[in-house]
C-alpha cells in the first residue's frame, strides 16, 4: 500500500502547476550528502511519519460482491494508517524553491479528497477515497527541527502533507451459496411412531385396544366428558 500512494503522489506533483517544469520529483530522504549532489531544480516528498489513524477503525466485516451483486467473499474492514510527507524544494537561491513550494501547494490543494478511480488497482478495490491533508497543523509525536536535526541538515520551509490511505485487511473468506428460495415447513413421520397413539387411552395395551368393540370406546369417552 505505501509504495503505491509513493507513485500516486508522485504523480501528482508532476501535474498541475508543475506540469510541463522538467522540476525532478523524488521520495529520497533529504540528507545533507544527498542535498550536495542535487544539481537540478528537485521537489521532495519524504516519508518521515507512519501511524495508524484510530479513530477510522472499524468492527465487523465487509460484503465482497461479483457483478451480479451476489456476496461471494466477506472480510474485515480495512485499516487507515496516515502517511506523513516533508515536501521540499530544492534549487540554488531560495526565491525559486519559494515559487517551486507555491506551485506544490496550487497542484495539491484541488486534490484534498482522491476518489477512487484515481487510485491503483488494489486501492480502487476497495472502493473507498483518500483523504490529504496539505500544510495542516502537525499532529505527530515527532517536530519538524527533530526531523532535520535526524538528517543531519539544515531546517528548510516545507509543506506537510498527510495521504490517510486504507491497508487492505486478511484473510478474505468464502461466503455460503446465496439463498435461491424461501422458508418452508416440512413434517414427516418419525421411523415406527404410531400415527394416531395421541388419540387412545394410554391406560389400555394397544392389543385390547385393538379388539374392543366400538360401543365401549365411545361409552369410556362420554363418562370423561
Amino acid at each position: 500500500m505505501i509504495h503505491e500512494v509513493d507513485e500516486v503522489l508522485k504523480d501528482l506533483l508532476s501535474g498541475g502547476a508543475l506540469a510541463g517544469s522538467g522540476v525532478d520529483i523524488t521520495l529520497d530522504a533529504p540528507t545533507r550528502d544527498w542535498a550536495a549532489r542535487r544539481n537540478a531544480p528537485t521537489i521532495n516528498a519524504y516519508l518521515y511519519d507512519i501511524r495508524e489513524d484510530v479513530s477510522r477503525r472499524h468492527r465487523g466485516h465487509i460484503s465482497v460482491r461479483d457483478e451480479r451483486s451476489i456476496v461471494v467473499k466477506r472480510r474485515q474492514p480495512p485499516r487507515w494508517f496516515r502517511l506523513s510527507y516533508l515536501v521540499t524544494a530544492w534549487t540554488r537561491r531560495p526565491q525559486d524553491e519559494h515559487r517551486l513550494l507555491s506551485a506544490v501547494l496550487a497542484t495539491l490543494l484541488p486534490h484534498e479528497l482522491l476518489p477512487p478511480a484515481e487510485l491503483p488497482e488494489s486501492l480502487r478495490a476497495l472502493g473507498l477515497s483518500v483523504p490529504l491533508t496539505v500544510a495542516g497543523i502537525q499532529s505527530e509525536a515527532r517536530s519538524l527541527a527533530e526531523i532535520w536535526s535526524a538528517l543531519g541538515g539544515e531546517l528548510k520551509p516545507s509543506v506537510d502533507l498527510v495521504v490517510t490511505a486504507p491497508f487492505p485487511a486478511v484473510p478474505e473468506y468464502d461466503a455460503g451459496p446465496p439463498v435461491t428460495e424461501g422458508a418452508a415447513v416440512r413434517v414427516r413421520e418419525l421411523p415406527g411412531a404410531p400415527g394416531a397413539e395421541t388419540a387412545r387411552d394410554p391406560g389400555t395395551p394397544a392389543e385390547e385396544r385393538a379388539h374392543r368393540p366400538h360401543h365401549l370406546a365411545a361409552g369410556r369417552a362420554e363418562r370423561r366428558r
